[in-house]
């Protein structure tokens, strides 16, 4: 037996588990016959930023809670850089906004999948004097505000122990 090193193209895009057929790279033949085939199988090593789901690319991003109730720009990570993502006002935790095409290729050419980019909203464990401040008057404006969302959701609470 001997140990040698060989290049194999992985195409992109190609889905975790894949099977590479390598021609003519495997065991010797029975009795001199020609060499086999080498089988590798792909497994995807997990990406600090992005998850997978087939071919869209799934990425959690912070935001602060201005951001999310006045609108922003904010800079997306995705494969081919930095792209921009416009905020709406009243952005709920949890939303999810589709960046088309700046997912993975189709294994077969045809297309790309898309950057899914799910925000939530970070809230701060420690603010300046003065935020707090801002943030107590804001409260204070709060209380007779009932947003529909809340309002339903306030109708709903009601209704378990009526």
């Amino acid at each position: 037996p001997k140990k040698r090193e060989i290049t194999v193209h992985i195409p992109a895009g190609v889905p975790e588990g894949a099977q590479l057929r390598v021609s003519g790279e495997g065991e010797p033949g029975r009795y001199g016959g020609p060499r086999g085939d080498l089988y590798c199988f792909v497994q995807i090593a997990e990406h600090a930023i992005f998850q997978r789901e087939e071919n869209d690319l799934v990425c959690e991003m912070p935001i602060s809670f201005s951001q999310a109730a006045l609108g922003a720009d904010v800079e997306v990570p995705s494969l081919k850089g930095k792209n921009l993502l416009k905020l709406p006002r009243g952005t709920n935790s949890g939303k999810v906004f589709r960046m088309k095409g700046l997912g993975l290729p189709s294994v077969n050419g045809h297309g790309r999948g898309d950057l899914l980019v799910r925000v939530n909203i970070e809230v701060p464990k420690k603010l300046a004097p003065k935020q707090e401040e801002l943030l107590r008057e804001f409260a204070k404006t709060e209380e007779h505000q009932v947003g529909p969302e809340r309002k339903s959701w306030l109708d709903k609470v009601k209704e378990l122990f009526d």
